[in-house]
């Protein structure tokens, strides 16, 4: 059974739904360059054919969303502020007024219906004008123009905001440093050394807001979000084993400094042995003692590993990837489904930290169909996406039935959104259906789908539905 203060809902992020890219004072965003998603390459300026430009234009229609998401019961709607809102370049000293008032009225219209806000304060979205010319993370600087950020949100929001996420799947930076890290050096350019002292910087600045944050407002809890992906060995074979491990220790060691608030042994041997010197300022050991309240997780795709290099091929996963497991089946998109590795990551996770688990992305892309029901209503006839959840929550439930301390769930991409590794809005992840399609095309209408009314009805009993 879930825990009766579970947090049920669904997330969201500003890139991918709010539009109005350039209204109300915003900057421009490393977003706004990337026309394909993850997978394409940056241009100099925002093109037409960036769909997250406009996006589904969460941005003027807020209200309507989020009278739905009440509709559905939502107890937590995680989104995020666009840090280009606030500050349009990033590194000014005060803050555009138009954008914290922007934000103040979708927290107000969430409270309004009892739906507490999981804000992710950086989610993809460095500022633009931070890449182009501080490099990104690279540079120390940032760590002082994300405090300022960060203070300024944090005092604006300490009434109406409790919970807070720092940097959104903050690993991915290894796979892709210009979207994650707001890295403007080509990833073929960038050196070990110069990707672990962007990482580093992150990590600073992110125990620093957890401190910032826990001195505003001491009821505040603050997560990291790691991008978490179970690698298993490909096969029994010692060897696999032993790099199964290693390849779990770059994702993990984001959790063990969030968590335990210092570097592990086991980095620091992969840096001293890859030539890799970080430089520490003098009160970044004591930034990093300022640990989370919760770790929080995306889990869409688990992975294998193995030494031998003849079946070292790589398959298709979310930002991080590895070699197909021979044993599972995969999405439209190539994305391997495991319902019992959300299982086991959550109690890998716990067992190892002890510190409360959310589960704030999980969901199915997929492409979607409108029809028109027998009552004469739009909707989409998503068994497909039910079913997927429904077998992923059930092994949810059983991490909670093994003693894993769940605080809530958050489906991805509850509203129709741009997929952030393509770019694209084929790829639907929503129980609220978009009327927007790729070519620019569409009203913009929102209709429930059929596994609208079904998470309605999880939400009701408390996951009790799923057994019925």
């Amino acid at each position: 059974m879930f825990p009766e203060n579970f947090l049920w809902g669904g997330a969201v992020a500003a890139n991918q739904c709010e539009g109005a890219y350039n209204e109300d004072g915003k900057g421009l965003s490393i977003q706004d360059v990337m026309p394909r998603g993850i997978k394409g390459a940056r241009t100099a300026a925002p093109t037409a054919d960036n769909m997250k430009l406009a996006a589904v234009d969460f941005y003027h229609r807020y209200q309507e969303d989020i009278r739905l998401f009440a509709e559905m019961g939502f107890k937590v709607f995680r989104l995020s502020i666009a840090w280009s809102r606030i500050f349009p370049k990033g590194d000014e000293k005060e803050p555009n007024e138009k954008g914290l008032e922007f934000y103040d009225r979708v927290f107000d219209e969430c409270r309004k219906y009892g739906i507490e806000p999981l804000v992710t304060i950086s989610y993809y979205e460095t500022p633009l004008y931070l890449a182009e010319h501080y490099d990104g993370w690279r540079s120390r600087e940032l760590i002082g123009f994300c405090e300022n950020y960060v203070r300024t949100i944090f005092a604006r929001y300490k009434d109406k905001v409790k919970y807070w996420l720092t940097f959104n799947e903050i690993n991915s930076i290894l796979n892709s440093p210009f979207m994650s890290g707001g890295i403007n050096t080509p990833k073929e350019e960038l050196s070990e050394s110069d990707l672990y002292q962007a990482i580093h910087h992150e990590l600073v600045a992110s125990a620093l807001a957890t401190k910032i944050g826990h001195e505003i407002n001491p009821a505040f809890r603050i997560g990291c979000m790691i991008l978490s992906m179970p690698i298993y060995p490909l096969s029994p074979a010692p060897s696999d084993v032993i790099r199964t491990m290693e390849e779990n220790h770059k994702n993990t060691m984001f959790a063990d400094i969030h968590v335990r608030g210092e570097y592990p042994g086991y980095m620091k041997r992969y840096l001293r042995e890859h030539g890799i010197k970080v430089d520490f300022a003098p009160r970044d050991e004591e930034i990093l003692k300022n640990t989370v309240d919760f770790i929080s997780f995306s889990y869409y795709v688990s992975v294998c590993a193995t030494a031998d290099e003849t079946k070292n091929i790589r398959g298709e996963g979310n930002l991080l990837c590895g070699v197909p497991n021979p044993y599972l089946k995969a999405s439209e998109w190539g994305w391997q489904i495991d319902l019992q590795g959300l299982r086991y990551i959550c109690n890998e996770l716990w067992d190892k930290y002890q510190k409360p688990l959310f589960v704030v992305e999980n969901g199915l892309g997929a492409v979607d169909r409108l029809v028109t029901d027998q009552d004469g209503n739009r909707t989409v006839e998503d068994d497909y996406r039910i079913e997927y959840m429904k077998n992923h929550l059930l092994q949810l439930e059983e991490a909670v039935e093994d003693g894993v301390e769940m605080m809530g769930y958050t489906s991805w991409g509850c509203l129709d959104l741009v997929s952030a590794s393509t770019a694209e809005l084929k790829k639907r992840y929503g129980f609220i259906y978009v009327d927007r399609n790729d070519d620019g095309s569409g009203t913009l209408e929102r209709y429930r789908k059929k596994s609208f009314y079904w998470y309605k009805r999880v939400i009701e009993t408390n996951g009790k539905s799923l057994h019925e």
